[in-house]
C-alpha cells in the first residue's frame, strides 16, 4: 500500500512526461518508470516557439499601429497644409477675381501649380463646369456624384460648410501614385454680390470650388522608410528577446528536467542508490525533492518486500513438501481404493458364473455317479455342460474387458479416412447387427480429410459404439443405428457421430456413463467398461466425446477428431 501511494504521488506532481508502472511478478512487485526523451525536447521547443510567436504577433500588431498612427499624423498636417495652401490661393486672387482680371488670377495659379509637391489647380462652378485648370486635356465637365463633389452633392440641398477633413480625399492617379486634393468653396462675399461689374445674387452662397492636388510620394517614401525601421528594430526586439528566452528555457526549465530524467531511467533501472539532485527553486524543485524522497521511500518498500518475498518463499517450500506428502498419502489411499473397488466390481462379477459353474458340475457328478451317464440324461448331462461352457466364456468375456481397460496401449498414429474406417467396422459387424434384427445407416461425407488415428483402436470405439446403439433399441420396430461423418473446417476437426433410436438414457446416468464399473445393463451382460475404453480411447487420440440422449428420440454419441497436417483424400 505504501508504494502505491508513492506511484500516485508521482503522477500528480510529474508535469512532464514520465510514466511509472508497476506489476506484482510472482511475490515480487517490480516498478518500472519510464520517460520518453523525445516527448522532453518537443516541451522546451514548444515553450520556445510559443513565446516567439507571442513575441512577434505583439510586434507584429505594436509596429502596425505605429506605422498606421505615423500615417495618420503625417497626413493630417499634409491636409492642415492643403487647407493652408487653398486658403492662400483664394486669397491672394481674391482682388484679381473681385477686379475680374480672371488671366490674372489664372497666372497666379499656374505660377503655384509648378511648385514642387502640387499636382494639380482647377476651378470649377457650382454647376460643375471646369472654368480654369493647370492640368492639360482637363474633362471640360466634373461628374457631381465624383467623391469631388459627393459630399456636398449628396442631398437635395447641397452643403454650405463643410469641416476640414470632409473636404480633403485621397486618391490614386493613372500613373500609380497617390494624391490629397483638397475642395474649397468660394463664397459668395457682399464684396461679390453688391459690385457692378458682376454682382452675384446674395441668394447663392457659393459661386465656385476651389480644388488643389497634392503629389502624397513624400508621405509614402517616409512611410515606406519608417515601415523599415519598425522591421528593423521588431526584428532586433524579437532576436534580444529569443535568445533571453533559449537561455531562460534552458537554464531553469531543460537542465532541471534532463536531470528528472536522469534520475526517473536510474529508478527505472532499479538503482534506488542514485540520488536525484536538482538545483533549482519554484516548482521543479520541489518535485524534484518530492520524487528523491519517493525513491528512499521506494527503496525501503522493496527492501521490506524483498524481506517478505523471502520469508514467503521458505513457507511456500515448507507447505510444497507437506502438500507433496499429503498428496502421496492421497494417492495411495486412492489406488487402494480403486484397487478395492476393482477387486470388489471383478469378484462380484466373477462369482455368479463361477458359482453356477460350481453347482452345474455337482449336478454332474450326481448323475454320472459311478456307473456313467444313464442313457435317460445324455441330453440332460450335454445342456449342463453347455451351461458351463456359456458360463466360463462369460467369465472369460470379463477378464478380457478388464485387460482391455488396464492396459490400453498407445495409439499406433497414422493418416487414415475415418470413412474407411467405417466401412471395415460395418463389415465385421454387419452380420451381428442383421441377426439383432437391427438397420445401420451410413450418412457419409464425401471428400473427407483424413485424421491421423490408430484404425484398429477406433474400430473398437466404433464397435462399442454400435453394439450399444443396438443393444439399446432391439426388439423395437424399424430399430436402427445411424453413423455418419462430417467435417467442421472452422474448427479444423472431424466429426462421428453414432445416434439409435432405443430407449435412450435416463438423465442422471448420463454423467457416469464412461466411469469404469457403470452399466445399465442386465446383470450378467455387461461390466461396465466398454464405454471407459472408449473414453481412454478417444482422450488419447487428443480428441473429445459427447453424449446426448432422449427417451423419445433415442442416443446420440459425437467424437470429434483433429484433423490431420496434409492434404485431403483424393
Amino acid at each position: 500500500m505504501q508504494v502505491c501511494e508513492l506511484s500516485a504521488f508521482v503522477c500528480r506532481q510529474a508535469w512532464f512526461p514520465v510514466t511509472i508502472h508497476y506489476a506484482l511478478h510472482g511475490t515480487v512487485l517490480v516498478f518500472q518508470l519510464s520517460v520518453n526523451p523525445f516527448r522532453q525536447k518537443r516541451l522546451a521547443l514548444r515553450l520556445i516557439l510559443s513565446l516567439t510567436i507571442l513575441i512577434i504577433i505583439a510586434e507584429g500588431i505594436s509596429g502596425y499601429y505605429i506605422i498606421k498612427m505615423q500615417e495618420r499624423q503625417l497626413l493630417d498636417e499634409m491636409i492642415v497644409g492643403a487647407d493652408q495652401l487653398s486658403k492662400a490661393i483664394t486669397s491672394a486672387t481674391w482682388h484679381a477675381m473681385l477686379a475680374d482680371h480672371r488671366g490674372d488670377a489664372y497666372n497666379v495659379m499656374q505660377t503655384i501649380a509648378l511648385k514642387q509637391g502640387i499636382r494639380m489647380i482647377r476651378i470649377f462652378n457650382k454647376e460643375g463646369r471646369v472654368m480654369f485648370s493647370t492640368a492639360p486635356g482637363e474633362q471640360p465637365q466634373v461628374d457631381k456624384n465624383a467623391e469631388a463633389c459627393y459630399l456636398c452633392h449628396a442631398s437635395n440641398r447641397p452643403l454650405v460648410k463643410v469641416d476640414v477633413p470632409g473636404r480633403s480625399r485621397i486618391f490614386r492617379a493613372l500613373d500609380g501614385g497617390r494624391r490629397l486634393a483638397m475642395i474649397t468653396p468660394i463664397y459668395n462675399e457682399p464684396s461679390c454680390s453688391e459690385a457692378v461689374c458682376h454682382a452675384h445674387p446674395p441668394a447663392t452662397k457659393v459661386l465656385g470650388v476651389l480644388d488643389v492636388a497634392l503629389d502624397l510620394d513624400p508621405v509614402d517614401s517616409e512611410m515606406a522608410a519608417m515601415e523599415r525601421r519598425v522591421f528593423i528594430m521588431a526584428g532586433i526586439h524579437i532576436l534580444i528577446i529569443g535568445i533571453f528566452i533559449i537561455f531562460f528555457i534552458r537554464h531553469f526549465v531543460d537542465t532541471p528536467i534532463q536531470k528528472l530524467m536522469e534520475g526517473t531511467r536510474a529508478v527505472s533501472a532499479m538503482k534506488l542508490d542514485v540520488p536525484v539532485v536538482v538545483d533549482s527553486g519554484g516548482e521543479l524543485g520541489e518535485l524534484a525533492r518530492s520524487f528523491d524522497a519517493m525513491r528512499e521511500r521506494l527503496k525501503g518498500a522493496l527492501a521490506e518486500i524483498n524481506v517478505f518475498t523471502t520469508n514467503l518463499e521458505t513457507k511456500v517450500e515448507e507447505r510444497t513438501e507437506e502438500l507433496k506428502a499429503a498428496n502421496l498419502r492421497l494417492q495411495r489411499t486412492d489406488r487402494l481404493a480403486s484397487l478395492g473397488q476393482l477387486a470388489a466390481s471383478v469378484a462380484h462379477e466373477i462369482n455368479n458364473p463361477i458359482f453356477g459353474v460350481l453347482n452345474l458340475s455337482s449336478l454332474l457328478q450326481r448323475i454320472i455317479g459311478t456307473e456313467g451317464i444313464p442313457p435317460g440324461r445324455i441330453q440332460e448331462v450335454r445342456n449342463h455342460i453347455d451351461r458351463i461352457v456359456e458360463e466360463t466364456s462369460r467369465v472369460g468375456r470379463i477378464v478380457a474387458d478388464l485387460l482391455v481397460f488396464s492396459r490400453t496401449s498407445k495409439p499406433q498414429h497414422a493418416s487414415m479416412n475415418l470413412n474407411s474406417v467405417v466401412r471395415s467396422t460395418l463389415s465385421i459387424i454387419g452380420h451381428k447387427l442383421e441377426l439383432m434384427d437391427v438397420e445401420i445407416r451410413c450418412c457419409l461425407a464425401d471428400d473427407l480429410p483424413v485424421v491421423s488415428c490408430d484404425g484398429s483402436q477406433m474400430q473398437q470405439v466404433l464397435i462399442n459404439i454400435i453394439m450399444n446403439g443396438a443393444e439399446a433399441c432391439q426388439g423395437r420396430n424399424g430399430a436402427a443405428v445411424t453413423v455418419s461423418t462430417a467435417c467442421d473446417h472452422p474448427a479444423k476437426n472431424l466429426v462421428l457421430r453414432v445416434s439409435d433410436n432405443g430407449e435412450g438414457i435416463q438423465k442422471e446416468n448420463l454423467s457416469k456413463i464412461f466411469d469404469p464399473f457403470f452399466t445399465t445393463k442386465e446383470e450378467g451382460k455387461g461390466v461396465g467398461l466398454g464405454l471407459a475404453v472408449v473414453y481412454g480411447i478417444v482422450q488419447a487420440h487428443h480428441g473429445d466425446i459427447e453424449v446426448s440422449s432422449n427417451p423419445a428420440t433415442g442416443t446420440t454419441f459425437t467424437v470429434t477428431l483433429p484433423i490431420a497436417d496434409g492434404t485431403q483424400e483424393p
